[in-house]
């Protein structure tokens, strides 16, 4: 696996976001956006890891980035649990990677776009049993989720972002929202917004992410 591609703030880094690509793209698929919010987060490093690439059972098995196969498309989509779970961990070694950098883990958003957020989910309310200042979710589902998550103290209070597409013809947005309504339904403070969008990342929703990572970092 590629080492993440690292981009450091104008000032000393005080705090952190992990965010990771879709399928089929890579680490530098949103560093445009690191950028654009660096503008504002002057003390917030941004770190973007590269998933493995491998054979994608839905796309006729081609090698693209992936953090996990997709084995089938319906009734509910099919994964590959283990190679979630190896992601998870390499999420989970970020974090840890950043605290001992000296980044209270208070203070480490996870977001993630598509299959990416995916990742981030099952990481923060599976797998991480730490502290984390926030998730960030774009156009993504949580394939993991059950309706009784058994969430710790630390997990519930978790501030989540969920932003989608209405004409997201990819990961419907009936997906998204199952994750959110999910999160609410076990007293997560989560938030829900969606736009006249496809599956994609637009402008609006970038100053929205921005607005909300400036009043937990800033």
């Amino acid at each position: 696996m590629s080492d993440p591609l690292i981009i450091e703030p104008a000032d000393t880094a005080d705090s952190c976001v992990i965010w990771l690509h879709g399928l089929g793209a890579d680490r530098y698929d949103f560093l445009p956006v690191a950028e654009l919010l660096q503008q504002r987060l002057s003390r917030t490093r941004f770190v973007l890891p590269q998933a493995p690439t491998r054979a994608v059972t839905i796309n006729g098995g081609w090698a693209m980035p992936s953090w996990y196969d997709i084995l089938a498309m319906s009734p509910a989509r099919a994964i590959d649990q283990d190679q979630l779970e190896q992601s998870a961990q390499t999420v989970i070694g970020l974090i840890e990677s950043q605290r001992d950098a000296g980044i209270d883990p208070k203070r480490i958003i996870l977001a993630g776009f598509s299959q990416g957020g995916a990742v981030v989910y099952h990481t923060a309310f599976l797998r991480w049993a730490g502290p984390l200042g926030g998730l960030v979710a774009l156009s993504t589902y949580a394939p993991t989720f059950v309706p009784d998550l058994q969430l710790s103290k630390l997990q519930v209070s978790l501030p989540v972002l969920s932003l989608h597409g209405s004409r997201d013809d990819v990961v419907p947005s009936a997906m998204g929202r199952a994750a959110y309504d999910c999160l609410v339904a076990n007293q997560v403070q989560a938030e829900w917004k969606d736009y006249p969008m496809g599956h994609e990342v637009v402008p609006e929703e970038i100053r929205d992410i921005g607005d909300w990572l400036a009043l937990r970092l800033a």
